[in-house]
């Protein structure tokens, strides 16, 4: 410690530029510093969510969640592997060993995955690694409300135009959509109007796919060019779906006539609105939301692991503000969860604190000891003191949170 002072002494003038130095490069990288809630405690993670629809728990755990398991165990740098079967649903997650890379665990698993996937069932959808996130992933809640448009409406803005926008901001990992209700064609069969008939589900589930499938056009050559050719869906409206003839695989002869539409006990050709009702609704919904004690959508934006807290909420406040126009009479609090708010309060805090320190200390060795030179070393050591931890933070990639506040 003498030799220390000793030496300080003897090179003021290099530890004055040193001290400046710091000073400055503080300040420039202040801006890049991440800030958060809590710092990022938990190890590297990858989930494997897969759907079944419709699958009982023990055939969705013996069929889809077993081999999964069974693909994905050994894989490097894994410490532990857990699983979870529901209703329809798998999940499967890998904790990886404290230090391991998540791109190259996500690479990893993706590699063992490829090779289960043919072994699942058919029923069940191919097989989702969840995007990268951070322990305190959530970082916004945004609510969705309004008094002229219903939720299939607000749910087909918000899959069109709102989630794309946020999903392109950087640090953004997936934008999860509460209560929505996506609209869609549907055909409720009345069993015994399909009895009356004679027409079985699977002639009605055949011609509803062959009515409602997206097809090419082809295209046809010119001497000059190729020009494409749109195929254009013949249904677009219930009431159009409802009028397609249901076709059977039985061939039915009346007055000379031979086809494969089902007829009525008239001759007529048999729709699909004599069997069954058609309308335009929604899926039956999983949870739902209220905003502002009225049904409305709740958007939650999670982000990733390395992203700034306090940049993401920014970022996301402000395109909801640019899609203010095209919302319409659509109305968003992005108030109803906001831990940015904890991160500003606690600088605040901090800064007025720092303020006050430096201000009571000068006073202090200033009445005490009479000396100038002593308030003014006190008063630029402990600013330097939180310049040099504040870098040793960032150049470490470590995280200022709330309780370092």
């Amino acid at each position: 410690m003498s030799w220390l002072i000793r030496t300080s002494l003897e090179l003021r003038l290099l530890i004055i530029i040193l001290a400046i130095v710091l000073v400055v490069v503080g300040i420039r990288n202040s801006s890049s510093v991440p800030l958060d809630v809590f710092p990022e405690f938990a190890p590297p993670l990858v989930e494997i969510q897969t759907e079944a629809p419709g699958i009982s728990t023990e055939d969705v755990e013996s069929l889809i969640t077993v081999p999964i398991e069974n693909a994905v165990n050994g894989i490097p740098f894994v410490q532990t592997v857990r699983s979870k079967s529901v209703l329809g649903l798998s999940s499967v997650r890998m904790i990886f060993e404290p230090g391991t890379d998540l791109l190259v665990a996500r690479q990893l698993a993706q590699e063992r995955l490829a090779l289960a996937q043919a072994s699942l069932p058919q029923v069940a959808r191919p097989p989702v690694i969840l995007p990268p996130l951070s322990s305190l992933s959530r970082c916004l809640k945004i609510g969705l409300w309004s008094d002229t448009k219903n939720q299939m409406e607000m749910t087909t803005l918000t899959k069109w135009t709102i989630r794309p926008r946020l999903m392109g901001i950087a640090g953004v990992a997936n934008v999860a959509v509460w209560g929505e209700k996506d609209p869609q064609l549907q055909v409720v069969v009345d069993p015994v109007r399909l009895n009356n008939h004679s027409i079985t589900l699977d002639s009605l589930l055949q011609t509803v796919r062959a009515a409602t499938a997206v097809g090419s056009g082809g295209f046809v050559d010119t001497p000059n060019q190729r020009l494409a050719l749109r195929h254009v869906p013949a249904v677009y409206t219930p009431e159009q779906l409802g009028d397609i003839p249901i076709q059977t695989t039985r061939t039915q002869s009346v007055t000379n006539r031979t086809d494969n539409s089902a007829l009525a006990a008239n001759g007529t050709p048999l729709r699909i609105r004599d069997v069954a009702e058609v309308l335009f609704d929604h899926a039956p919904p999983i949870g739902d939301a209220i905003i502002n004690n009225r049904p409305g959508l709740l958007l939650i934006v999670e982000k990733q692991p390395w992203a700034n807290t306090l940049d993401v909420t920014r970022l996301v406040e402000k395109e909801m503000l640019d899609l203010k126009p095209a919302m319409g009479e659509v109305q968003y609090d992005t108030t109803i969860f906001r831990p940015a708010t904890f991160i500003e309060r606690s600088l605040t805090n901090l800064s007025h604190s720092m303020l006050l320190g430096c201000v009571l200390v000068i006073v202090v060795l200033v009445l005490f000891l009479f000396d100038w030179r002593c308030a003014l070393i006190s008063a630029t050591a402990i600013p330097l003191s939180l310049i040099v931890a504040m870098l040793v933070l960032y150049y470490r990639g470590g995280t200022i949170s709330t309780p370092w506040c």
